[in-house]
Protein backbone atom coordinates (compact mmCIF):
# COMPACT_ATOMS: atom_id res chain seq x y z
CA UNK A 1 0.00 0.00 0.00
CA UNK A 2 1.49 3.30 -1.15
CA UNK A 3 1.69 6.10 1.41
CA UNK A 4 0.08 9.39 0.35
CA UNK A 5 2.75 12.10 -0.22
CA UNK A 6 1.26 14.42 2.41
CA UNK A 7 2.02 11.83 5.09
CA UNK A 8 5.70 11.45 4.14
CA UNK A 9 7.13 14.10 6.56
CA UNK A 10 5.11 12.65 9.44
CA UNK A 11 6.10 9.09 8.53
CA UNK A 12 9.76 10.13 8.42
CA UNK A 13 9.46 11.70 11.90
CA UNK A 14 7.79 8.65 13.44
CA UNK A 15 10.31 6.29 11.82
CA UNK A 16 13.26 8.34 13.06
CA UNK A 17 11.83 8.50 16.58
CA UNK A 18 11.35 4.72 16.68
CA UNK A 19 14.88 4.23 15.35
CA UNK A 20 16.35 6.47 18.06
CA UNK A 21 14.30 4.69 20.73
CA UNK A 22 15.52 1.30 19.47
CA UNK A 23 19.17 2.40 19.34
CA UNK A 24 18.97 3.87 22.84
CA UNK A 25 17.36 0.71 24.19
CA UNK A 26 20.05 -1.50 22.66
CA UNK A 27 23.00 0.71 23.61
CA UNK A 28 22.18 1.95 27.11
CA UNK A 29 21.16 -0.11 30.12
CA UNK A 30 17.95 1.15 31.67
CA UNK A 31 16.93 3.23 28.67
CA UNK A 32 14.04 0.98 27.68
CA UNK A 33 11.68 1.69 30.55
CA UNK A 34 8.26 3.26 30.84
CA UNK A 35 9.52 6.03 33.12
CA UNK A 36 12.29 7.08 30.73
CA UNK A 37 9.76 7.53 27.94
CA UNK A 38 7.30 9.22 30.31
CA UNK A 39 10.06 11.64 31.25
CA UNK A 40 10.26 12.74 27.61
CA UNK A 41 6.84 14.33 28.07
CA UNK A 42 7.33 15.38 31.70
CA UNK A 43 10.49 17.36 30.89
CA UNK A 44 9.01 18.91 27.74
CA UNK A 45 5.38 19.45 28.74
CA UNK A 46 5.65 23.24 28.44
CA UNK A 47 7.28 22.91 25.00
CA UNK A 48 4.51 20.57 23.89
CA UNK A 49 1.79 23.04 24.90
CA UNK A 50 3.42 26.02 23.20
CA UNK A 51 4.20 23.96 20.09
CA UNK A 52 0.52 23.05 19.73
CA UNK A 53 -0.34 26.74 19.44
CA UNK A 54 2.56 27.25 17.05
CA UNK A 55 1.23 24.42 14.88
CA UNK A 56 -1.99 26.32 14.16
CA UNK A 57 -0.01 29.48 13.39
CA UNK A 58 2.30 27.72 10.93
CA UNK A 59 -0.61 25.81 9.38
CA UNK A 60 -2.16 29.19 8.55
CA UNK A 61 1.08 30.29 6.89
CA UNK A 62 2.18 32.56 9.75
CA UNK A 63 4.77 32.61 12.52
CA UNK A 64 4.78 33.62 16.19
CA UNK A 65 8.08 34.72 17.72
CA UNK A 66 6.55 35.98 20.98
CA UNK A 67 5.82 32.65 22.65
CA UNK A 68 9.07 32.31 24.62
CA UNK A 69 8.77 35.82 26.00
CA UNK A 70 5.12 35.21 26.89
CA UNK A 71 6.18 32.18 28.92
CA UNK A 72 8.70 34.33 30.80
CA UNK A 73 6.11 37.07 31.37
CA UNK A 74 3.62 34.50 32.65
CA UNK A 75 6.13 33.16 35.17
CA UNK A 76 6.99 36.69 36.32
CA UNK A 77 3.38 37.83 36.70
CA UNK A 78 2.46 34.57 38.47
CA UNK A 79 5.39 34.77 40.89
CA UNK A 80 4.77 38.48 41.53
CA UNK A 81 1.09 37.97 42.30
CA UNK A 82 1.71 34.94 44.50
CA UNK A 83 4.73 36.19 46.44
CA UNK A 84 4.11 39.94 46.62
CA UNK A 85 0.31 40.02 46.77
CA UNK A 86 -0.48 36.57 48.22
CA UNK A 87 -2.86 35.58 45.41
CA UNK A 88 -3.93 31.95 45.31
CA UNK A 89 -3.21 29.68 42.35
CA UNK A 90 -6.97 29.61 41.64
CA UNK A 91 -6.90 33.37 41.03
CA UNK A 92 -3.49 33.60 39.34
CA UNK A 93 -3.96 30.99 36.61
CA UNK A 94 -7.15 32.46 35.07
CA UNK A 95 -5.64 35.95 35.28
CA UNK A 96 -2.48 35.09 33.36
CA UNK A 97 -4.41 32.98 30.84
CA UNK A 98 -6.68 35.95 30.13
CA UNK A 99 -3.59 38.18 29.80
CA UNK A 100 -1.93 35.90 27.25
CA UNK A 101 -5.12 35.34 25.28
CA UNK A 102 -5.69 39.10 25.00
CA UNK A 103 -2.06 39.64 23.99
CA UNK A 104 -2.36 37.05 21.22
CA UNK A 105 -5.68 38.50 20.06
CA UNK A 106 -4.11 41.97 19.81
CA UNK A 107 -1.27 40.66 17.63
CA UNK A 108 -3.74 38.75 15.47
CA UNK A 109 -5.87 41.87 15.05
CA UNK A 110 -2.86 43.93 13.98
CA UNK A 111 -1.80 41.26 11.50
CA UNK A 112 -5.28 40.84 10.02
CA UNK A 113 -6.60 44.41 10.12
CA UNK A 114 -3.50 46.22 8.90
CA UNK A 115 -2.04 43.34 6.82
CA UNK A 116 1.23 43.51 8.72
CA UNK A 117 3.80 40.76 8.47
CA UNK A 118 3.42 38.21 11.31
CA UNK A 119 7.20 38.11 11.68
CA UNK A 120 7.38 41.84 12.51
CA UNK A 121 4.28 41.96 14.72
CA UNK A 122 5.26 38.94 16.81
CA UNK A 123 8.87 40.16 16.99
CA UNK A 124 7.53 43.37 18.51
CA UNK A 125 5.43 41.24 20.86
CA UNK A 126 8.53 39.29 21.83
CA UNK A 127 10.43 42.44 22.80
CA UNK A 128 7.41 43.93 24.58
CA UNK A 129 6.71 40.83 26.69
CA UNK A 130 10.38 40.33 27.57
CA UNK A 131 10.71 44.00 28.51
CA UNK A 132 7.64 43.86 30.75
CA UNK A 133 9.31 41.06 32.70
CA UNK A 134 12.05 43.47 33.80
CA UNK A 135 9.52 46.15 34.69
CA UNK A 136 8.24 43.72 37.32
CA UNK A 137 11.69 42.67 38.54
CA UNK A 138 15.21 42.27 37.20
CA UNK A 139 15.79 39.37 39.60
CA UNK A 140 14.31 35.91 39.82
CA UNK A 141 11.27 35.56 42.09
CA UNK A 142 10.99 32.19 43.83
CA UNK A 143 7.54 30.75 44.48
CA UNK A 144 7.23 29.29 47.98
CA UNK A 145 3.46 28.83 47.96
CA UNK A 146 2.69 25.27 49.19
CA UNK A 147 -0.10 24.78 46.63
CA UNK A 148 2.31 25.44 43.76
CA UNK A 149 4.80 23.03 45.33
CA UNK A 150 2.12 20.34 45.73
CA UNK A 151 0.98 20.71 42.12
CA UNK A 152 4.60 20.60 40.95
CA UNK A 153 5.27 17.35 42.82
CA UNK A 154 1.97 15.65 41.94
CA UNK A 155 2.35 12.36 40.08
CA UNK A 156 -0.30 10.27 38.28
CA UNK A 157 0.49 6.50 38.09
CA UNK A 158 0.34 5.05 34.57
CA UNK A 159 1.25 1.45 35.33
CA UNK A 160 4.03 -0.32 37.15
CA UNK A 161 6.40 2.17 38.76
CA UNK A 162 5.95 4.76 36.00
CA UNK A 163 4.05 8.00 36.50
CA UNK A 164 3.28 11.29 34.79
CA UNK A 165 3.35 14.77 36.27
CA UNK A 166 0.29 17.01 36.28
CA UNK A 167 2.00 19.16 33.63
CA UNK A 168 2.54 16.18 31.33
CA UNK A 169 -1.08 15.12 31.72
CA UNK A 170 -2.18 18.67 30.93
CA UNK A 171 0.00 18.63 27.80
CA UNK A 172 -1.67 15.42 26.60
CA UNK A 173 -5.11 16.93 27.16
CA UNK A 174 -4.09 19.99 25.12
CA UNK A 175 -2.88 17.74 22.28
CA UNK A 176 -6.13 15.76 22.21
CA UNK A 177 -8.28 18.91 22.25
CA UNK A 178 -6.12 20.50 19.55
CA UNK A 179 -6.50 17.43 17.34
CA UNK A 180 -10.27 17.68 17.68
CA UNK A 181 -10.22 21.41 16.86
CA UNK A 182 -7.91 20.93 13.87
CA UNK A 183 -9.83 18.09 12.23
CA UNK A 184 -13.40 18.26 13.49
CA UNK A 185 -14.32 21.96 13.58
CA UNK A 186 -14.87 24.72 11.03
CA UNK A 187 -12.08 26.71 12.67
CA UNK A 188 -9.58 23.92 12.01
CA UNK A 189 -10.71 23.39 8.43
CA UNK A 190 -10.46 27.12 7.78
CA UNK A 191 -6.92 27.21 9.18
CA UNK A 192 -5.89 24.51 6.71
CA UNK A 193 -7.67 26.34 3.88
CA UNK A 194 -5.92 29.64 4.68
CA UNK A 195 -2.54 27.93 4.74
CA UNK A 196 -3.27 26.24 1.42
CA UNK A 197 -4.44 29.40 -0.35
CA UNK A 198 -5.87 32.38 1.50
CA UNK A 199 -7.48 33.90 -1.59
CA UNK A 200 -9.26 30.64 -2.37
CA UNK A 201 -10.46 30.45 1.24
CA UNK A 202 -11.96 33.95 0.90
CA UNK A 203 -13.70 33.01 -2.37
CA UNK A 204 -15.13 29.92 -0.66
CA UNK A 205 -16.82 32.20 1.87
CA UNK A 206 -14.82 30.96 4.84
CA UNK A 207 -14.38 33.28 7.87
CA UNK A 208 -10.77 34.07 7.04
CA UNK A 209 -10.46 37.31 9.03
CA UNK A 210 -11.88 35.91 12.26
CA UNK A 211 -9.81 32.73 11.89
CA UNK A 212 -6.54 34.63 11.43
CA UNK A 213 -7.21 36.56 14.63
CA UNK A 214 -8.27 33.31 16.31
CA UNK A 215 -5.03 31.56 15.36
CA UNK A 216 -2.87 34.12 17.18
CA UNK A 217 -5.36 34.26 20.05
CA UNK A 218 -4.98 30.49 20.41
CA UNK A 219 -1.20 30.78 20.26
CA UNK A 220 -1.27 33.45 22.98
CA UNK A 221 -3.43 31.20 25.15
CA UNK A 222 -1.16 28.19 24.58
CA UNK A 223 2.02 30.15 25.28
CA UNK A 224 0.55 31.46 28.54
CA UNK A 225 -0.68 27.99 29.51
CA UNK A 226 2.85 26.76 28.77
CA UNK A 227 4.06 29.52 31.09
CA UNK A 228 1.80 28.17 33.84
CA UNK A 229 3.27 24.70 33.26
CA UNK A 230 6.78 26.18 33.24
CA UNK A 231 6.02 27.86 36.57
CA UNK A 232 5.10 24.49 38.06
CA UNK A 233 8.33 23.08 36.60
CA UNK A 234 10.69 25.77 37.98
CA UNK A 235 8.67 27.26 40.88
CA UNK A 236 10.01 30.68 39.96
CA UNK A 237 9.51 33.67 37.74
CA UNK A 238 12.42 35.17 35.80
CA UNK A 239 12.79 37.42 32.79
CA UNK A 240 15.36 35.08 31.23
CA UNK A 241 13.15 32.00 31.37
CA UNK A 242 12.43 30.35 27.99
CA UNK A 243 14.95 32.38 26.00
CA UNK A 244 14.95 30.92 22.48
CA UNK A 245 12.05 28.58 23.22
CA UNK A 246 10.15 29.96 20.24
CA UNK A 247 12.84 28.42 18.03
CA UNK A 248 12.51 25.06 19.79
CA UNK A 249 8.74 25.22 19.25
CA UNK A 250 9.17 25.97 15.54
CA UNK A 251 11.72 23.15 15.28
CA UNK A 252 9.33 20.68 16.93
CA UNK A 253 6.50 21.69 14.58
CA UNK A 254 8.66 21.40 11.46
CA UNK A 255 10.26 18.12 12.52
CA UNK A 256 6.73 16.93 13.29
CA UNK A 257 5.87 17.25 9.61
CA UNK A 258 4.07 20.61 9.36
CA UNK A 259 5.03 22.54 6.23
CA UNK A 260 6.41 26.02 6.86
CA UNK A 261 4.44 27.24 3.85
CA UNK A 262 1.23 26.22 5.63
CA UNK A 263 -1.76 24.07 4.77
CA UNK A 264 -0.33 20.64 5.65
CA UNK A 265 0.55 19.28 9.07
CA UNK A 266 -0.77 17.43 12.09
CA UNK A 267 -0.95 18.17 15.80
CA UNK A 268 -0.02 14.54 16.47
CA UNK A 269 3.12 15.14 14.42
CA UNK A 270 4.01 18.09 16.65
CA UNK A 271 3.77 15.81 19.70
CA UNK A 272 6.19 13.39 18.01
CA UNK A 273 8.44 16.34 17.16
CA UNK A 274 8.56 17.39 20.82
CA UNK A 275 9.30 13.81 21.88
CA UNK A 276 12.02 13.72 19.22
CA UNK A 277 13.76 16.71 20.81
CA UNK A 278 13.35 15.04 24.18
CA UNK A 279 14.82 11.73 23.12
CA UNK A 280 17.85 13.46 21.60
CA UNK A 281 18.51 15.12 24.97
CA UNK A 282 17.96 11.81 26.77
CA UNK A 283 20.37 9.90 24.50
CA UNK A 284 23.07 12.51 25.09
CA UNK A 285 22.46 12.34 28.86
CA UNK A 286 22.70 8.54 28.88
CA UNK A 287 25.90 8.70 26.81
CA UNK A 288 27.55 11.00 29.35
CA UNK A 289 30.57 11.83 27.18
CA UNK A 290 28.92 14.43 24.94
CA UNK A 291 28.31 18.09 25.71
CA UNK A 292 24.70 19.25 25.97
CA UNK A 293 25.43 21.52 22.99
CA UNK A 294 25.26 18.43 20.80
CA UNK A 295 21.49 18.62 21.30
CA UNK A 296 21.41 21.88 19.32
CA UNK A 297 23.77 20.52 16.69
CA UNK A 298 21.66 17.43 16.06
CA UNK A 299 18.42 19.41 16.04
CA UNK A 300 19.95 21.84 13.53
CA UNK A 301 20.98 18.97 11.27
CA UNK A 302 17.51 17.45 11.52
CA UNK A 303 15.92 20.77 10.60
CA UNK A 304 18.07 20.98 7.48
CA UNK A 305 16.99 17.48 6.49
CA UNK A 306 13.30 18.12 7.11
CA UNK A 307 13.39 21.45 5.28
CA UNK A 308 14.88 19.69 2.28
CA UNK A 309 12.23 16.98 2.59
CA UNK A 310 9.56 19.67 2.57
CA UNK A 311 11.01 21.22 -0.58
CA UNK A 312 10.97 17.84 -2.31
CA UNK A 313 7.36 17.33 -1.24
CA UNK A 314 6.31 20.80 -2.45
CA UNK A 315 8.08 20.23 -5.77
CA UNK A 316 6.12 17.02 -6.27
CA UNK A 317 2.88 18.69 -5.23
CA UNK A 318 3.39 21.77 -7.42
CA UNK A 319 2.32 20.49 -10.87
CA UNK A 320 -0.92 18.99 -9.48
CA UNK A 321 -1.98 22.04 -7.44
Amino acid sequence: MKLAPKYLPLAATVSLFLLMAALGSLRYTGFFSAQVFANLLIDNAFLCVVAVGMTFVILSGGIDLSVGSMIALTTMVSAWLVQKHQWSVVAVVPTVLLMGTAFGALMGLLIQRFRLQPFIVTLAGMFLARGLCYVISIDSISITDPTYAALSEMRIPIGGEASLSLSALLALVVVVLAMFVAHCTQFGRTVYAIGGNENSAVLMGLPVRATLVGVYTLSGFCSTLAGVVFTFYTLSGYGLHAVGLELDAIAAVVIGGTLLSGGIGYVAGTLIGVLMLGIIQTLITFDGSLSSWWTKIIIGALLFVFCLLQRVFEARRGPTS
